[in-house]
């Protein structure tokens, strides 16, 4: 039944399309890449600063700026990714790679979610340095994350 499903989308018209295009293909791919640029980019920072470094730098300000900027990653990441996924659904849905990856993305995801529980309380000492929930927290997230990466680039390859 999912090879079927895999199948169809593969055959639609918008996932032909991406395959045949010399320009759609290689555009929707730069469009990945940026998007998870944008998003790992920002969700490193802001989790090495609740990890305790650049302890000068006030958490507020980054986080008004990092949190916009990955989610606008993600969104961007999220939708080149599907359409990328559309063109090659059948060898992406048999990859254990593939399937690890969007485990761990989930994993990242719902992590970031359960940060937001912490949004509105004090996230680190008065010295700058790392409370252990949200240390913990943003350790996860940095490990989710390079998970993501490093099963995204692998998926490529094997």
């Amino acid at each position: 039944m999912i090879g079927e499903w895999s199948e169809a989308l593969e055959a639609t018209r918008l996932a032909t399309a991406l395959r045949t295009s010399t320009l759609a293909y290689p555009l929707v791919n730069a469009s990945h890449v940026l998007g998870i640029g944008l998003l790992v980019g920002a969700v490193f920072a802001l989790d090495l600063r609740l990890l305790g470094l650049w302890r000068r730098a006030a958490l507020e300000p980054l986080w008004r700026v990092l949190v916009p900027l990955a989610s606008a990653g993600l969104i961007l990441a999220v939708v080149s990714g599907t359409l990328l996924f559309l063109t090659r659904a059948s060898e992406y849905i048999d990859s254990f790679l593939f399937l690890t990856k969007m485990g761990l993305l989930l994993l990242a995801l719902l992590n970031a979610w359960g940060m937001r529980r912490f949004r509105h309380r004090p996230m680190l000492r008065a010295d700058g340095g790392p409370i252990w929930p949200v240390a913990g927290v943003a350790a996860l997230s940095l490990v989710s994350w390079l998970g993501v990466l490093l099963c995204g680039r692998l998926v490529g390859y094997f």
